[in-house]
């Protein structure tokens, strides 16, 4: 590859997906590394006075600080808009700093958004309670019924936001319905991807507008570090949200981007052989719990949707105890070779209890609606051999009594 190759256009438009998060948006130095390089720098000198005048009125190309641009960081943005099949991308802090900035950008006082009501609990934290404090009113709705997406919208509705498949209930919801109702009525849409990553759907495809991830997980991997990312076209990105990026600055540091470079190289290997593995590990528990939601299973009642938008259906999944929280804590706690742990996307076979954890913020009324009960466990399959894994549930499972 030559020094300019990856971030070229005419060359990467040949290639596919899998070379693209190798390859994608690289830019060699003179020296010729190759692995990205790595710029921790805070700032940037000018040969002249006149070229910084030239750079901060936009008359010049070049980078001014950190904050706005880093070559390590516009490598990752490049690389992520290309598997996305995006015009441009913005990368962020955080998983929730991209979430907050891509809703925050397009919002005013007196605008309405309609958001699912299956989302991760710091999701649902900025539609029930941020949006509202800055006058926006939010209503929430069941994001797999596309008829209720229609019957919520208002006159000012301006956003619809929602993510597929939801965590950690793994609800479903119709891509391309709910974006062709959302255009119909001038609406933007912004997806949350986190669970499915571009390797296995890509919203862009299916009429959304603006995609949102946090790259801490899947993209990363290995639970190494915390990023966020925020793709749409470029007008979106340059005239819409980077303002509110550039004056807020949720600025994601050039060593987190550089790692998840790192991460995207084997992106395509991992998610494919996690959900393998998940596939298995969840048709053994189907038949030892009284409830599995899994969408490469059968039984999710969204499969054959799931398979229709997605290429595979990813690491993750949730189960259902039936025995309450003291069930759910004594697996949890059985436990010999998976972790306790609340993150997701990472190499290692991890599980949590969502109601006590990641959705401990949401309002228990709002989570039993949505099915997040005290029975209720996620599990993020690993890279390990999924017998293992398949082995310590099984001793867990006998330790409980099932």
């Amino acid at each position: 590859m030559k020094r300019k190759s990856g971030q070229d256009p005419n060359i990467t438009k040949n290639w596919k997906p899998a070379t693209l998060a190798v390859r994608g948006g690289s830019a060699r130095t003179e020296y010729g590394e190759t692995s990205e390089a790595l710029f921790l720098t805070s700032g940037y000198c000018y040969d002249r006075a006149e070229d910084a005048a030239a750079r901060f009125a936009g008359e010049q190309q070049g980078m001014t600080y950190s904050r706005l641009q880093n070559p390590t960081v516009e490598m990752l943005e490049k690389r992520i808009a290309l598997i996305e099949g995006a015009e441009a991308c913005r990368a962020t802090a955080s998983g929730m700093a991209a979430m907050t900035a891509a809703l925050l950008c397009q919002l005013s006082a007196g605008d309405h958004v309609v958001g699912g009501k299956a989302l991760f609990g710091s999701c649902r934290w900025l539609v029930d309670t941020l949006l509202p404090k800055f006058g926006i009113q939010t209503t929430t709705v069941d994001a797999r019924d596309n008829a209720a997406w229609e019957k919520a919208i208002r006159p000012n509705t301006k956003l619809f936001f929602f993510e597929t498949p939801a965590n950690p209930t793994m609800d479903v919801a119709d891509l391309k319905g709910i974006c062709d109702i959302a255009k119909a009525h001038g609406i933007v849409t912004v997806v949350d991807n986190a669970f499915a990553t571009p390797a296995l759907q890509r919203p862009l495809e299916f009429g959304a507008d603006v995609v949102a991830y946090s790259a801490t997980k899947m993209m990363d991997g290995q639970g190494r570090v915390l990023a966020g990312a925020i793709c749409g076209t470029e007008d979106f990105i340059l005239n819409t949200l980077l303002p509110f990026h550039r004056n807020t600055g949720p600025t994601l540091s050039a060593f987190n981007a550089w790692v998840v470079l790192k991460g995207l190289e084997t992106l395509d290997l991992r998610i494919r052989r996690q959900s393998e593995n998940a596939l298995k590990v969840a048709r053994f528990l189907e038949g030892r719990l009284p409830k599995i939601l899994y969408p490469g299973l059968e039984s999710h009642p969204q499969h054959e949707l799931a398979m229709r938008q997605m290429e595979l259906a990813g690491p993750i999944f949730s189960l259902y105890t039936g025995g309450g929280r003291k069930e759910a804590h004594g697996l949890l706690n059985a436990l010999e070779l998976v972790d306790i742990s609340n993150n997701i996307g990472d190499s290692r076979s991890l599980m949590t209890h969502p109601a006590s954890t990641t959705h401990f913020g949401m309002a228990e009324e709002a989570r039993l609606e949505v099915g997040i009960t005290e029975d209720m466990l996620r599990l993020n399959v690993g890279l390990e051999d999924p017998d293992d894994v398949i082995a310590d549930f099984d001793q867990a499972l006998r330790a409980i009594g099932r």
